[in-house]
């Protein structure tokens, strides 16, 4: 088994040699373990991917609860997990930093903080307090006694503020206030990307999965991107399936959504070899 340092080493590791790594983010054990035996090397988890696998809408679950979950999937793997702490659970700099050292604990070693407030009336942090914010949480991280890889997520794009400007100008205030890796999620042209990119020093996390969306991992290294994640995509997909194959049920009494189910004897098989993996 893998230190949790080890893990941190190995995180660190990816954002620094040449080229883009993909990042997967599961939602669930079992989730978790089917990456980790197809061979990704870390894995991020998605706040979306497990409030919907509890019926939830994002933003819904709490701190006891998220940290539970995430002690759950760093446990089920060798490799490096980084987690959604969405807007670290408060908005006081102190909460944000009492969320790292939590979730530290539960055997993560990266997460990310954003400047959404979540509240409808001001849905952004104003860019004193989020500087400040992400500041108390690089002190945090810093003081952990392993190398935990901070990211700090200016959330403009997903709250209907597509101001790229002000999007590079909040990402540079959070690189100068000890952020190791910058995200602007919602970012949709390889010209915004760029632009992101070119203004940093630090590595910096895109996120596909979004529709309409082309752009493959060597276009993205191309332009410079370190890290790529997938948000709650891969739970929106396994749900979309699901959906499709309950609707042809109620509205034609037909079941020909097993033709592309994966079946019982290959899925037991993958989770044994998970499970003899994870126990070497």
């Amino acid at each position: 088994m893998k230190s949790q340092i080890e893990k941190a080493l190995v995180f660190q590791q990816l954002h620094v040699r040449d080229g883009a790594f993909i990042i997967p983010n599961p939602w669930d054990i079992g989730s978790a373990s089917l990456l980790a035996l197809l061979g990704f090397e870390a894995l991020a988890s998605t706040s979306a991917g497990y409030a919907f696998s509890r019926g939830q809408t994002d933003g819904s679950v709490g701190r006891d609860q998220m940290l539970l979950h995430l002690s759950e999937l760093a446990a089920a793997t060798e490799l490096p997990l980084s987690a959604d702490l969405e807007n670290g659970f408060g908005d006081a700099p102190e909460a944000v930093a009492e969320t790292i050292r939590l979730a530290a604990a539960t055997g993560i070693v990266g997460g990310s903080i954003e400047d959404a407030s979540g509240h409808s009336d001001d849905p952004i942090y104003s860019l004193e307090l989020a500087v400040e914010r992400v500041r108390a949480a690089a002190e945090a991280a810093r003081g952990l006694g392993f190398p935990f890889m901070l990211t700090a997520r200016a959330e403009n794009y997903l709250v209907g503020r597509p101001d790229l400007n002000d999007t590079i100008k909040r990402l540079q205030a959070y690189q100068d206030a000890g952020a190791d890796a910058l995200y602007a999620p919602g970012l949709k042209t390889r010209e915004e990307i760029a632009a992101v990119v070119s203004s940093l020093d630090r590595p910096v996390n895109v996120v596909m999965g979004l529709q309409g969306v082309q752009l493959g991992l060597k276009d993205l290294a191309e332009i410079g991107v370190k890290r790529v994640s997938v948000g709650g995509s891969l739970s929106r997909a396994a749900l979309g399936a699901f959906l499709r194959a309950a609707r042809e049920m109620r509205d034609h009494g037909t079941f020909t959504y097993s033709d592309d189910a994966v079946s019982a004897r290959q899925i037991g098989e993958m989770f044994r070899a998970a499970n003899k993996q994870q126990a070497t």
